[in-house]
C-alpha cells in the first residue's frame, strides 16, 4: 500500500469526522411531548411472526393518546394475533387485523402495510415496526416535527447484543458521519422502523402501492415526498432489530444490493471502503490512522447513547461484514419464511 492509499484514507477519514461534528450540532432530534387532540393519529403495526416483540412494544403504544393502534397479523406463525390480543386487553383504541397474502409484485411488508393503511382512520398515519418500544411522549414529538411536512422518518436508538452488536452499531450509527444531515435528507435516507404521514400526502404520492415491489420501501416512498424531513428519535424510541450474529447477516444481506442501488459494483466499492478506512491501517502499520477511524465510531456510539465496545471493535466490522455482501449477491434471499 503506498503513501497516496493511505493519504485518501486520511481525506475520507477526515470527511467522516467532519459530517460527525456537523450532525452534532444541526443533526434535528425529536422531543418529547403531549398528544395533541388534533391531527388525530393511527399507529399502524405491519407484524410477521412477531409475537415476542409485541408483548413488549404494543401496551406501549397504546399509551401514545392515539386515535388507534391497529396492529396486522400478516400471516404468522408463532402466535401473534393472540400475543397481540393479550397485550391489548381491553384497551379501545385497539384493533387486529387480518392480513391476507400479497397479491403478485408485492412485497410482503409493503402489501401488509397498504392493507393497514387503508383501514386507518387518522389524520396522520404513523407505521412503526413491531420491534421498536416509544417512549412516553414519542407520538406529541412525531406529531409536532410532521408540521409543515407530508412525511418524516426518524432513527431509533439501535440496543444491541453480543452477536449482532458490532455489525448493527457499524451499519446504523455509520449513517451519522457518512453524510451531513442535508445531505442525507436530500438523498431521502429513511427508516422504515418509524416514519408518519399526513394522510393527504401518503395518497398523493400513492401509499405503498406505488412501491409495492421494493425491498427499501421506506427510501422509495421519501423520494416521492414532496416535504419530508428525517430526524433522530433516540431519546423517543429504541430498537434491537436482529438477534445474534446469524440473523443480522441474514437480515442486512436481504437489502444490502438494494441499499447500493442495486448496482453489484458499488456493493463490492463500499466493501473495499470500509476495508480501507478502518481495517487496512491496522495490517499495514498505520496506527495513526487505525486510531483515527477508531476515535471516530467511539465519538459514534457515545454521541449516539450506546455502548462503547462495538466502537472498539470497529476494526473487524468489515470482515465480519463479508458474508453480508456475500449474500446480497446472491439469489434466492429469504426472511421470515418468505422470498425476498
Amino acid at each position: 500500500m503506498t503513501g497516496d492509499f493511505f493519504f485518501g484514507v486520511f481525506l475520507f477519514l477526515l470527511l467522516r469526522w467532519l459530517a460527525l461534528l456537523f450532525n452534532l450540532l444541526a443533526f434535528p432530534r425529536l422531543k418529547a411531548c403531549p398528544t395533541p387532540q388534533r391531527p388525530t393519529a393511527s399507529l399502524l403495526v405491519p407484524a410477521r411472526n412477531e409475537a415476542e416483540n409485541l408483548r413488549k412494544t404494543l401496551p406501549r403504544l397504546l399509551r401514545q393518546g392515539a386515535l388507534e393502534v391497529l396492529v396486522l397479523d400478516d400471516l404468522s406463525e408463532d402466535g401473534t394475533a393472540q400475543a397481540a390480543l393479550e397485550a391489548a386487553g381491553n384497551h379501545p383504541a385497539f384493533r387486529l387485523l387480518r392480513g391476507t397474502p400479497p397479491p403478485p409484485g408485492w412485497k410482503g411488508k409493503n402489501w401488509a402495510c397498504a392493507q393497514l393503511a387503508r383501514e386507518a382512520r387518522g389524520e396522520v398515519l404513523v407505521f412503526t415496526d413491531a420491534d421498536v418500544l416509544w417512549e412516553e411522549g414519542a407520538l406529541g414529538g412525531v406529531l409536532q416535527a410532521l408540521e409543515g411536512k407530508g412525511m418524516i422518518s426518524a432513527l431509533p436508538k439501535q440496543e444491541v447484543g453480543l452477536g449482532e452488536g458490532v455489525l448493527v452499531a457499524f451499519v446504523m450509527n455509520g449513517l451519522y458521519s457518512f453524510l451531513p444531515h442535508p445531505f442525507l435528507e436530500c438523498l431521502r435516507l429513511a427508516n422504515g422502523q418509524v416514519l408518519a404521514f399526513r394522510k393527504e400526502a401518503y395518497r398523493a404520492l400513492g401509499g405503498h402501492g406505488a412501491v409495492k415491489g421494493e425491498v427499501l420501501e421506506d427510501v422509495a416512498l421519501a423520494r416521492w415526498a414532496r416535504a419530508y424531513g428525517l430526524f433522530l428519535g433516540g431519546g423517543l424510541f429504541r430498537v434491537r432489530m436482529y438477534r445474534g450474529y446469524k440473523e443480522a447477516v441474514e437480515g442486512f444481506g436481504k437489502n444490502f444490493l438494494d441499499i447500493h442501488l442495486k448496482n453489484p459494483a458499488l456493493l463490492l466499492g463500499s466493501a473495499f471502503y470500509h476495508l480501507a478506512l478502518y481495517t487496512l491501517p491496522w495490517l499495514f502499520g498505520r496506527w495513526d490512522l487505525g486510531l483515527m477511524g477508531l476515535l471516530e465510531r467511539l465519538a459514534l456510539q457515545w454521541v449516539l447513547g450506546g455502548p462503547l465496545w462495538p466502537g472498539l471493535l470497529a476494526p473487524l466490522a468489515p470482515l465480519l461484514l463479508l458474508p453480508v455482501y456475500l449474500r446480497a449477491l446472491l439469489p434466492g434471499k429469504r426472511w421470515k419464511g418468505r422470498e425476498v
